[in-house]
């Protein structure tokens, strides 16, 4: 991988998780860098389980199928995280 393909998975994962951050209703009490590592496992995850259900992943401009999958992994992603973050914090 090159440092440009590091820069462009950080960058969609920034907006994957913002993305699927915003789907979920209510507050999170996760913080933003968390986002980013859901963001950036669900741009990941979606894009593989994209090709594997028969979605083109390799094309010109935005694949928003592609896109479809990957925020509703990062939102399944924060429901979970929040969750487990939540119950983690209310025990100290």
């Amino acid at each position: 991988m090159t440092v440009t393909g590091i820069i462009t998975a950080i960058v969609v994962g920034i907006i994957v998780g913002a993305l699927g951050r915003l789907v979920v209703p209510g507050k999170q009490g996760i913080p933003i860098w968390l986002t980013i590592v859901i963001g950036i496992v669900a741009a990941l995850l979606g894009t593989a389980l994209a090709r594997a259900i028969g979605i083109a992943t390799a094309t010109e401009g935005i694949d928003w199928l592609e896109l479809l999958v990957q925020v509703a992994l990062a939102a399944l992603g924060v429901l979970l995280v929040t969750g487990a973050y939540g119950r983690r914090r209310s025990r100290l």
